[in-house]
């Protein structure tokens, strides 16, 4: 039987596409190798045809990346494949001494420079040395993307009051990077004790005063898919990690420590930023363990461990009759531990906007003074006027919230002329440590149902109608 035309333009199609994938399959030996393999080809030549369908899809991907599209990061083809060296820099390679005493500075200057000029690259602050480093920004746009950071070693921040001038608001800063990676072993040290003791004893701050401003210790500002993991912060003047106006972010294996009465060391702080994910994170302060703030969307908090510190936290929003607008925020899985609150949403009088798609489940607390907040008269200081403004607060749901209180297990303080609603709770277990004074649920003006019998009883929330659905101003 005479060969059919379009057989042979097929069989040399397919023959072409093996080759191009093993080049061994086309050489004499390959073949001689192969030849038993290749007594079915029919199989052979769909499972070809399938893996050069996939590579034209992969081909597509590629070509929208270029464009400029947004992908899924698990498709972003643009990152450099896995296997493939990538260039390193590493900081001693530029005059970084490390020995914790010299200005290393300028060498992660010139080090970050090299690095941004190339996709995929590496900077290195290798292990067993300490880096002084003063207030520095790695920065793009202009930057290659999916840079790594690869942080072994340990930087720590100057304590002489002439390296911060009149006062920053941050100590490192990673600002508009695109796949931007911090990773490692090492640590980041802010050496806060300095600024927060009001009669420092450094030898180095004798006769001299630091700024009133205190810098967060390092900060993310409009990047894009950031990443941090492995690493520590501790002893921050202020925040320890901030994401501002960011979108894609990770945040897991990481630590924060710091004592819990150092004032203000937030934990994790986010703003004007979304999709965001934090988890098996274990977070020391001497504020909020995580502060989510206006302008963040799309955050899921599960397997983090706070404590000390103030809790995890929604706000404080509205302060200076400012528009805050939070929504589809999910803390699941958690554990607090003698913390100042357990999950906590706080607004301050005279705001506007909404928070609104909140959910907090299964979280264990241990020794917290109140578990469960809602508190729409936040004052934190000073004196504040009443107002009949306030950030609204919409569809929260409390579920299986468990363990002990010292002071009181729920608190619901909201807005006389903006009440809370569509606020439920199940399977809410809190009982007192014993030898404490507490006190009973408080409810003020919130609206909403209880799925399930509490413990103790939360009979002060209010499930008659409520009151007219709010019109989402955000």
């Amino acid at each position: 039987m005479r060969p059919n035309k379009k057989n042979i333009i097929l069989t040399i199609f397919i023959t072409s596409i093996l080759c191009s994938l093993e080049p061994a399959m086309c050489s004499t030996e390959g073949r001689r190798q192969r030849h038993r393999k290749i007594t079915r080809p029919l199989a052979s030549y769909k499972e070809a045809y399938s893996h050069y369908k996939g590579e034209l899809a992969r081909s597509e991907v590629r070509s929208h990346a270029e464009e400029g599209y947004n992908l899924q990061a698990e498709s972003t083809a643009t990152a450099p494949e896995q296997g493939v060296s990538s260039p390193t820099f590493n900081v001693l390679a530029y005059g970084a001494k490390g020995d914790g005493k010299a200005d290393d500075t300028k060498a992660f200057e010139q080090a970050w420079q090299a690095a941004c000029e190339q996709e995929g690259s590496t900077m290195l602050v290798p292990s067993g040395s300490v880096f002084l480093v003063k207030p520095i920004s790695f920065s793009g746009p202009n930057c290659q993307p999916h840079i790594v950071f690869q942080l072994d070693g340990k930087i720590i921040a100057p304590t002489g009051s002439g390296s911060w001038g009149s006062g920053l608001l941050q100590w490192l800063e990673f600002t508009k990077l695109v796949g931007i990676t911090i990773r490692g072993r090492g640590t980041i040290d802010g050496q806060g004790s300095v600024w927060w003791n009001s009669s420092p004893t450094d030898d180095n701050l004798v006769d001299q005063k630091l700024p009133k401003t205190k810098p967060t210790a390092l900060r993310f500002y409009g990047s894009t898919d950031v990443t941090v993991t492995g690493i520590t912060i501790q002893n921050s003047p202020q925040t320890h990690l901030k994401f501002d106006s960011c979108t894609g972010v990770q945040v897991f294996n990481f630590s924060v420590s710091s004592p819990g009465d150092s004032p203000n060391t937030d934990g994790i702080h986010l703003q004007n930023s979304k999709d965001v994910a934090i988890h098996s994170t274990n977070l020391a302060c001497g504020d909020d363990c995580i502060s989510i703030q206006s302008g963040c969307t799309a955050v899921y908090i599960h397997n983090v461990n706070c404590g000390p510190g103030h809790g995890i936290s929604i706000g404080g929003l509205g302060k200076g009759d400012t528009k805050a607008c939070v929504s589809n925020i999910t803390v699941s899985d958690s554990i607090l531990q003698n913390t100042m609150t357990g999950v906590r949403i706080k607004t301050w009088q005279g705001g506007s906007g909404m928070v609104q798609g909140i959910m907090f489940s299964n979280i264990q607390v241990y020794g917290v003074e109140t578990p469960i907040m809602i508190d729409q008269f936040y004052c934190d200081g000073g004196k504040c006027h009443n107002q009949t403004s306030a950030v609204a607060v919409a569809d929260i749901s409390y579920q299986s919230i468990k363990g002990t209180y010292t002071s009181k297990p729920v608190h619901f303080a909201c807005s006389d002329s903006l009440p809370c609603t569509g606020v439920t709770l199940a399977t809410v277990e809190l009982k007192p440590l014993p030898g404490k004074e507490v006190y009973d649920p408080f409810c003020w003006e919130t609206y909403g149902e209880l799925k399930t019998s509490t413990t103790p009883r939360i009979d002060c929330l209010r499930t008659t109608t409520q009151p007219k659905k709010i019109v989402d101003s955000c």
